[in-house]
């Protein structure tokens, strides 16, 4: 069996800012960063101010509160960050999120309300595994950190409705949910080799007559390998159609 590998492809140690920055799931947390922006960018008319401020708000709520409250919940990074902090860095991370949606009600009005409570609920139920467990699966994964930021950086624009922005939308969270699904669908088995595997080990062999030997890092590699690629294209995706907009 080839040396336990780290807790995640872009886990740091050895110090308290490794512990920090790893915490943060960087790559993942422009990932879903990535989602707000394209919801934004498919509103006809963009409020750039808004716009930063979305993702501003879901930095602080998914990036530092949801990746704090999941690490104190079983420490799956292994970091030394003790619970105090962790709880205050989510409690301040989530209020300073509600505050930032509050501070951009004068622009979108009233329907935004609704969506600042079900992020809280998400960050709070998802993470923490409240009501039974029932949002910590592979479809809430996909919707609270897919679909819904999605949602939420085109709602926050305070787009006029029509019909052909409303499927803009519906087809946007569809895309982001599905993109996120497929996170889940590799990032899981990954997790599951890294932190927890005790012995892999087995052969292919092919019809030509080579054999490969099979052991944890042959199967990361794949995997690790896609959710690098998709951390990176998907924020690609969106600061591109950011500046699209920005230069139209």
């Amino acid at each position: 069996m080839s040396e336990t590998p780290a807790a995640a492809f872009y886990a740091r140690s050895g110090s308290r800012a490794a512990d920090w920055l790893t915490i943060l799931h960087p790559p993942y947390t422009a990932w879903h960063l990535a989602y707000v922006a394209i919801g934004a960018g498919l509103a006809p008319h963009i409020d750039w101010a808004v716009c930063w401020l979305s993702l501003a708000g879901f930095l602080l709520a998914v990036g530092v509160a949801a990746h704090a409250l999941d690490e104190w919940n079983g420490r799956p990074l292994g970091t030394r960050i003790s619970d105090g902090a962790l709880w205050t860095a989510a409690i301040l991370s989530l209020a300073g999120a509600a505050a930032l949606g509050i501070s951009v009600l004068r622009h979108t009005g009233l329907v935004l309300i609704p969506f600042i409570v079900v992020g809280a609920v998400l960050v709070l139920g998802y993470n923490l595994e409240l009501f039974g467990g029932v949002l910590h699966t592979d479809l809430g994964f996909a919707l609270a950190w897919g679909g819904f930021p999605a949602a939420v950086g085109y709602v926050a624009q305070a787009p006029p409705w029509t019909v052909a922005g409303t499927f803009a939308l519906i087809l946007v969270v569809l895309a982001a949910t599905a993109l996120s699904a497929a996170q889940r669908r590799l990032s899981t088995p990954a997790r599951a080799l890294r932190r927890y595997a005790i012995e892999v080990e087995g052969n292919i062999e092919f019809t030509d007559e080579r054999s490969q030997r099979i052991d944890r890092d042959v199967l990361l590699a794949p995997l690790d390998g896609a959710l690098k690629l998709l951390s990176l294209a998907v924020p690609a995706f969106a600061v591109a159609l950011l500046l699209a907009r920005w230069a139209g």
